[in-house]
């Protein structure tokens, strides 16, 4: 009885902890697991991941990825009404996703989310629904949420590796297309970082002839100022083995800082060893890129010409009455598209033509070959055309993006080569049955004969006034064939396409991985014939910016460093050295820092792994000629300071020890003697200690 009485009681116990325990789930609203996660979560580099559970289903040698700026659902479909009829295809685009249209026995289709964690004007940490380009391509290229405005830097501004970067770590060739400047956000993502997407070059977003950098960078990122330096200048650094594009105005631009201060870009890309060429009928020509002779080939000015000429959006009214001539005379009246004069696909660089022959230059790269590469191609003016309400150019662009992914699959392996085709951003066109009453429409004859209304209406203030049609926040599709394909399908997000092509690539793709890729860094010390110093930093593979100081031992004082800005704005993340990946980063001591016969420590820190390098030199002599290469230059004698730290506290343990030892035999004899002292009533006294027997007074 009294056992089932202590059962009861605990099963009684039991039932009323559950009860209360429900009336706490009922008071309390439960969190749901599809509500949004806050700032801080989603911009850690892979927190805004939808499927980070999700393994990499196969494994490919090559990626390429395409991206159609601005190509929502909304600009496929205007294109292929227009060129194909609303129940045509696409030749590529169409074909990338689809089952049975190629090759590839994988294939997947899927839809993301493209929204931004900051806002560009202000800068705030909150999640912002429209994306720009620049935060946009950061998500894709380093898997790290960020604000607008952002070139591959997180909210706190600190640097974050792209998969440009990591794939050359890998030992892949790379390569960067597009159809805009090579500066701009979608192709800067993949080869700099940047607190503003317009730090074009040191001179800022100008043609070289004026200074607009305090307006267009952010003063510390200059190198001037101990900063990473403008997107122009780390593009050089990056060194992809392949970059093509526009923006060749800005490489006239001259540097500030440095050993090429006072040269254009133009002028170091050319003395770094670079396939520099601005002839568009050059492209045919080329034979080879690598990492001893890149190619640079930028075509135009700015943004390369569009292929169809310009088509004006109309206000209601003047639409309706083409619209209803339309219906009178077979749709004569109403808008055909033209070719561009100036399109460079006239010249042998359509976008088309530079993906072919990118493909070729990295196939045939011995890295290619033996690792594979990755490729991005940008179709960049879709998005500047629907900004511009402009039908025809943002048709004629999205159908030169489709020619060149029809290139891409006309060349490429799909068995070991993953493609990609997705967007950065939705836009503003619609289709619509009639044209729109509060936005402009452009009345267009589509290549069947029919009629296709274009509207645009997301402008904030009239185009006449200046106005731009602005981007959408809708999700986007994303289509893959290819090893790794299926990864895309679903509902995921565009941080997910970092992981889906890092993993598939078999690239560092986590904060670990990635930190360890510096694992195995090193740095030396050399003097120059001119008698300067430099540092040379090696595999630091998982960092994009490092920092130093140099010590002088003798005083214990730093006498030179790259870490904090010269300008404190709060954008750490941009100052110090910009890593070269799988290169020598060299660090340019200040001269006259370093005397002959002088000890110094150099410390030299990975700014995103926090690997540091320690290491010990001294000045060498005028006379170490013997020690010199064929340039004069002189390999200085360096010690591993983490080595030399161990040997001085293994030193000093073994001094202690000795010191102890000699103690422990002194106390012992100064015992025996107490003993025998006390024996014989004597009081000892040795140091200031007196040693007696109690006893004896």
């Amino acid at each position: 009885m009294h056992t089932n009485n202590t059962i009861r009681r605990k099963v009684m116990a039991g039932f009323t902890a559950v009860l209360a325990g429900a009336t706490l789930l009922g008071a309390v609203p439960m969190a749901s697991a599809t509500e949004t996660a806050d700032v801080q979560t989603l911009s850690q580099h892979g927190g805004a991941q939808r499927i980070a559970s999700t393994p990499a289903t196969g494994k490919a040698k090559n990626v390429i990825l395409f991206i159609g700026d601005g190509m929502g659902d909304s600009e496929i479909t205007v294109a292929r009404d227009y060129l194909y009829g609303p129940g045509g295809t696409l030749n590529g685009i169409d074909k990338i996703g689809q089952a049975g249209a190629t090759s590839a026995t994988e294939t997947g289709v899927g839809q993301y989310t493209t929204y931004a964690t900051g806002d560009g004007s202000s800068r705030t940490n909150q999640v912002t629904a429209v994306t720009d380009s620049a935060a946009s391509g950061s998500g894709w290229a380093t898997g790290t949420k960020t604000y607008n405005n952002a070139v591959s830097v997180d909210n706190s501004f600190t640097l974050q590796m792209n998969l440009l970067e990591l794939a050359k770590a890998k030992g892949l060739a790379t390569g960067n297309v597009t159809t805009a400047e090579v500066q701009d956000a979608t192709p800067a993502v993949m080869e700099s970082h940047s607190t503003q997407r317009s730090c074009y070059g040191p001179q800022g977003k100008t043609d070289g002839t004026s200074d607009d950098s305090e307006k267009r960078c952010d003063a510390e990122q200059l190198l001037q100022n101990g900063g990473i330096g403008s997107i122009s200048e780390q593009l050089l650094d990056t060194r992809a083995d392949v970059t093509l594009g526009g923006g060749n105005k800005y490489f006239n631009q001259t540097a500030q800082a440095g050993q090429w201060d006072g040269k254009t870009l133009k002028e170091q890309a050319t003395e770094r060893g670079y396939q520099y060429f601005e002839d568009p009928s050059q492209l045919a020509s080329l034979t080879e890129a690598n990492q001893d002779s890149p190619v640079l080939g930028l075509f135009s000015s700015g943004n390369m010409p569009t292929q169809y000429n310009e088509s004006k959006a109309l206000d209601h009214d003047t639409a309706e009455q083409m619209a209803l001539a339309g219906q009178q005379d077979g749709n004569q009246s109403l808008v055909s598209c033209s070719t561009n004069s100036e399109w460079l696909g006239n010249k042998g660089a359509s976008l088309a033509d530079m993906t072919s022959k990118a493909i070729d230059l990295l196939s045939n790269n011995q890295n290619g070959k033996d690792n594979g590469y990755f490729l991005q191609v940008e179709g960049a003016s879709i998005d500047k055309q629907d900004h511009n309400a402009n039908a025809c150019g943002q048709i004629g662009e999205t159908d030169d993006l489709d020619k060149a992914v029809a290139a891409a699959l006309a060349k490429v392996d799909l068995s070991n080569t993953l493609i990609i085709a997705t967007a950065d951003h939705a836009h503003t066109s619609q289709i619509v049955s009639w044209p729109t009453y509060y936005g402009l429409t452009t009345p267009l004859r589509a290549k069947d004969g029919s009629a296709l209304y274009v509207a645009y209406a997301t402008s904030s203030s009239p185009m006449d006034q200046g106005g731009s049609m602005s981007h959408t926040g809708t999700q986007l599709r994303i289509a893959a064939s290819g090893p790794g394909a299926s990864r895309v399908n679903g509902l995921t997000d565009q941080t997910d396409n970092f992981f889906t092509i890092a993993k598939t690539l078999g690239l560092a793709s986590s904060t670990e991985e990635i930190a360890a890729q510096s694992d195995g860094a090193d740095a030396t010390v050399s003097k120059a014939a001119d008698g300067s110093y430099t540092a040379n930093a090696t595999g630091f593979n998982g960092d994009a910016s490092l920092s130093y100081s140099l010590v002088d031992k003798a005083t214990g004082k730093t006498i030179a460093s790259q870490d904090g800005c010269t300008v404190d704005n709060g954008h750490q993340g941009v100052c110090g050295v910009r890593v070269r990946t799988t290169q020598t980063t060299p660090i340019a001591f200040p001269a006259g820092a370093i005397a002959e016969g002088g000890t110094y420590e150099l410390i030299v820190t990975g700014k995103q792994s926090g690997k540091k390098i320690v290491k010990e030199f001294q000045g060498v002599a005028k006379n170490a000629s013997a020690m010199t290469d064929n340039n004069g230059d002189v390999a200085v004698p360096t010690t591993d300071g983490e080595a030399i730290a161990q040997a001085e506290a293994q030193v000093a343990k073994q001094k202690e020890a000795a010191t102890l030892a000699k103690t422990g035999v002194a106390i012992a004899l100064i015992a025996i003697l107490a003993v025998v002292c006390a024996a014989a009533g004597i009081k000892l006294r040795s140091n200031g200690i007196a040693f007696r027997d109690d006893d004896a007074e």
